[in-house]
């Protein structure tokens, strides 16, 4: 059988932060261990059987069953000359909006009978039979439940907010620029949001985001930035940088970044180093307390299911809790005891807490809370193994049916640009082709698959361990075929 990675369902993280984990450059290539699984079942990756003993022996097939999974029906773009109605999707885009638990309505219809039956008493009150969520403290199961995914104390996380605006506050703390040491270096091709939301934290110092943001390209015809290059940059220019500032995973490319490597170099030259951990959380394990991050943040809707627009999370480390780092404050960073003292005399509470200005969302926690119970359910360290056997798959199928360069007569091929190396990505895998993106989007969804675009030449494929199985991945490449296939004709034929 298939060797899995055991499930791990504990707490451990909690009170304690994880080790730094082993890197997986070791480790045999995914890919070797399908092949030799297929060898065993005489069979080949491309067959359809394989996919469906893959599914048999998978330790998370059930999970599939906790969630509403789209079928090809209900969705907009679909040709219905093209699908079976009644038959899923092939939804593949976890990395953009995750999947609704099923137990999310639960969970949120208690929030708005509690709402209706008691009004302001929800505030402070258990007042569901099954217990609840009191408003008060309705962000308090949520950083219990996120420790173990993100490798950090319970006491160094907290929610509130979305996620530009949570790294809006965070970069008052830790964004403090000197004359000597004001500059910001981190991806060129960062999340817009991110890119926009630096250069107006530039511009509030007085700062030439031209002059003060450090831009990392990749090199010279490749598409994927080299750690060393990010290392070497951080030792060149660092006496002049105040902030590093990086994606955990690239958001285009797919690519997940030494996280450990960049904070180590950064702290070497004495800089800040903070990540966007919104394409990684839920999605490759991460150990930020044992890696020494300072600060990072994220959203709560891809990996995580929480919900388009769902409250964000941060992490700060704990020896930052108790200094005197600027911030900015709000009645609910106030301590819960005094809070209603309102003296306006502010007893700030420690660490994350104290960033919250406002009362966080009862709806929106509890659309989190559903998901977050799910990941209790099994590990990061499960989960991301069959991210990587699920990667490696759909990195298989591509190379057998549509490799690049094209060996086929039609000339058509797939060119993956996520790295190969099982260390540098998740459960992502970024696309393109011998024809123009938007014309393969037109023909994925017309077959009832979903995934996304993005400009300028890419279509990003998430197989969510959670919920997306090996035959998924079998289908959307048979899919991405006949895709492929029908978008040449049009170009062809000037269509």
């Amino acid at each position: 059988m298939m060797t899995f990675a055991p499930s791990k369902r504990n707490m451990a993280h909690v009170n304690g932060p994880a080790k730094q984990p082993k890197s997986s450059k070791t480790s045999r290539h995914p890919k070797e261990l399908l092949i030799e699984k297929a060898a065993a079942l005489q069979c080949e990756l491309r067959d359809a059987s394989f996919a469906l003993h893959m599914d048999e022996e998978d330790p998370l097939r059930t999970f599939r069953e906790k969630f509403h999974y789209p079928k090809m029906k209900d969705l907009p773009f679909t040709d219905p000359e093209l699908i079976v109605a009644d038959e899923e999707s092939v939804y593949l885009c976890g990395n953009s909006l995750g999947l609704e638990p099923k137990s999310t309505r639960h969970y949120v219809e208690k929030e708005l009978n509690k709402w209706s039956k008691f009004g302001v008493c929800g505030h402070t009150e258990q007042l569901h039979p099954e217990g609840d969520l009191p408003w008060a403290f309705c962000d308090d199961p949520l950083t219990l439940l996120s420790a173990p995914i993100v490798g950090a104390s319970e006491e160094e996380i907290g929610y509130m907010n979305g996620l530009t605006v949570n790294l809006h506050f965070l970069f008052v703390s830790f964004y403090v620029p000197t004359p000597q040491r004001y500059k910001i270096i981190m991806e060129a091709k960062a999340f817009p949001s991110d890119h926009y939301m630096v250069e107006s934290q530039l511009r509030y110092h007085g700062y030439d985001p031209k002059d003060a943001m450090i831009c990392m390209e990749p090199r010279q015809g490749e598409k994927t930035l080299r750690t060393q290059d990010i290392v070497d940059r951080i030792e060149k220019e660092g006496d002049s940088i105040a902030l590093v500032f990086f994606s955990g995973v690239q958001y285009y490319t797919g690519q997940l970044f030494d996280m450990a490597a960049i904070t180590q170099a950064g702290h070497k030259k004495g800089c800040i180093v903070g990540f966007d951990l919104a394409h990684a959380v839920g999605n490759v394990p991460l150990h930020l307390h044992a890696w020494d991050v300072d600060f990072a943040a994220w959203c709560t809707y891809k990996y995580l299911n929480g919900g388009a627009g769902c409250i964000a999370g941060i992490y700060i480390h704990k020896r930052f809790h108790e200094n005197e780092r600027p911030m900015w404050h709000g009645w609910w960073g106030h301590e819960a005891g005094t809070r209603f003292v309102m003296d306006n005399k502010m007893v700030l509470s420690s660490g994350p807490k104290g960033y919250r200005v406002s009362n966080p969302s009862g709806v929106q926690s509890a659309c989190l809370l559903a998901s977050l119970k799910v990941f209790a359910e099994t590990s990061m360290s499960e989960i991301h193994t069959k991210a990587l056997l699920l990667t490696a798959y759909l990195e298989a199928l591509i190379a057998l049916h549509l490799p690049y360069p094209s060996q086929r007569d039609d000339g058509i091929y797939v060119k993956i640009i996520t790295p190969s190396d099982v260390a540098q990505r998740g459960a992502q895998l970024s696309l393109s082709f011998s024809v123009p993106t938007h014309k393969m989007m037109v023909e994925l969804q017309r077959r009832g698959v979903v995934c996304d675009e993005r400009e300028p030449d890419v279509i990003r494929v998430a197989p969510a361990p959670l919920y997306n199985s090996f035959r998924d991945v079998h289908m959307f490449v048979d899919l991405l075929e006949d895709s492929l296939k029908a978008a040449h004709y049009t170009v062809d034929n000037n269509l």
